[in-house]
């Protein structure tokens, strides 16, 4: 059997909690993992497809909104159990500001600095949203406390980083 991506891999550990709908699912990813791990509506509609054909899940019958649940099969579990056995690649830094500030000698100050305080403000609120999942989510589950840590750790020194950033106006 193919191995699984890490976002097949994904869906199938939501599905082990019960029956999900690719809304339930994406629902359910925005809550927490979407900040570690890139998922999009596109990714989960295509996946649920060729999960279903590789037989790992079984599609019920469709509800409201033509909304179709999804069940993880035997074979699904066994899939995913191997996936998560399996040594985790190593991660990929993506973050959009640095790459705009490894060519910041291209831009005014005022620009840069308008762009610094957009990742502050948004970094800010994602700290508050870690910090809000830690007081209200994380109890039941040690691993997901775990995540959520690393985001409030994650999210601090970001902010702390941002606030020591400085510039002066190359272009002046």
């Amino acid at each position: 059997m193919a191995a699984l991506n890490a976002t097949q891999a994904s869906l199938l550990g939501f599905l082990h909690d019960g029956p999900k709908t690719g809304w339930d699912l994406l629902d359910e990813v925005s809550r927490g993992l979407a900040r570690f791990w890139n998922v999009t509506s596109s990714h989960v509609y295509r996946e649920l497809k060729t999960l279903e054909g590789r037989g790992l899940i079984e599609a019920g019958p469709t509800g409201p909104r033509d909304r179709q649940p999804y069940a993880i099969t035997a074979d699904g579990k066994t899939a995913f159990a191997a996936w998560l056995h399996t040594e985790p690649g190593p991660e990929q830094i993506r973050v959009p500001l640095l790459v705009t500030l490894w060519f910041g000698k291209h831009l005014d100050a005022a620009t840069l600095a308008g762009f610094v305080d957009t990742h502050r403000v948004m970094h800010e609120q994602r700290l508050d949203e870690y910090r809000s999942i830690k007081d209200t989510a994380t109890d039941a589950d040690p691993h997901i406390s775990a995540v959520v840590e690393f985001g409030i750790a994650y999210e601090e020194a970001f902010l702390r980083w941002l606030a020591e950033l400085e510039f002066s106006d190359p272009l002046s």
